[in-house]
């Protein structure tokens, strides 16, 4: 990988990420226009946040709201490691009040949240770094935006008991079923559904137990399973089924069915 290397979905025009591994990189004062949420891989650093000197060490989080002035200055001797996540502030409109202002505070997290959301930050540069689907990057993203957000873990806890809750993911359901081989969005599903991303999200994992990205690759890899079958081109069936190439369809396949395309073809 390149010392500095940023990463971008043009389906996600909201995001951008960025990792670098150079320890000779001071930033002076300055913001950004977007959220920020930074994961500290390796070393430590001084960081200068609106008045206040932290000290951010490795495997810690650290956020800044947009338009905070910040520095950042890695400590001596040490190797620097880091990654940014900056997000675009209208992808969190549909975010309530109370849940927009906990993005401010605090800077740093207390441990056991920071363990969580370290977890979730990773999951998510590695789908957009290894250009996974819109569904899953975003889908990442939120996971790590809402635990951010809650103060407990019960605020993550959503029933899909009423029969309006029900309809929702049955419709969400029905529309991966008809787009099973398509770059879905959440956006798309918003749209079709009626409810804010965020709520969707939480909604569909409720009560399916795995989130909508999730439940597509199913689809993809029992779509393959039925052509592979007919000992047709794997390569054919990869780009049918909607995976990026083979390798990713290589990946997932194996996954979930426990040996390669190829393998299973040819057991038929």
């Amino acid at each position: 990988m390149q010392a500095v290397a940023f990463h971008r979905d043009h389906r996600l025009p909201f995001l951008e990420a960025k990792q670098c591994k150079r320890s000779d990189l001071a930033y002076h004062k300055h913001f950004h226009a977007e959220y920020s949420i930074g994961l500290i891989d390796k070393g430590a650093t001084d960081a200068w946040c609106d008045g206040k000197l932290l000290q951010v060490e490795e495997g810690k989080l650290i956020s800044f709201p947009p338009s905070m002035l910040h520095a950042c200055q890695p400590q001596d001797d040490t190797s620097w490691e880091y990654k940014m996540l900056y997000i675009k502030p209208e992808w969190f409109q549909d975010l309530k009040r109370r849940e927009i202002d906990q993005l401010y505070i605090p800077y740093l997290l207390e441990e056991g949240k920071n363990k969580i959301c370290r977890l979730q930050f990773n999951r998510t540069m590695g789908a957009i770094a290894s250009k996974g689907t819109p569904l899953e990057i975003e889908t990442a993203l939120i996971d790590l935006v809402l635990t951010l957000v809650s103060q407990n873990s019960s605020d993550l806890e959503h029933e899909a008991s009423s029969q309006q809750d029900q309809k929702y993911v049955k419709g969400i359901k029905e529309y991966l079923h008809e787009h099973f081989a398509e770059q879905v969005t959440l956006e798309s599903l918003e749209l079709e559904t009626g409810i804010s991303r965020f709520h969707l999200v939480r909604l569909f994992k409720k009560r399916n137990h795995l989130p909508p990205h999730a439940y597509q690759v199913l689809l993809r890899i029992n779509h393959a399973k039925t052509e592979l079958a007919k000992h047709r081109p794997i390569a054919d069936i990869a780009a049918e089924a909607g995976f990026y190439d083979q390798s990713h369809f290589a990946k997932a396949f194996f996954k979930i069915v426990g040996t390669t395309p190829q393998k299973y073809a040819l057991s038929i």
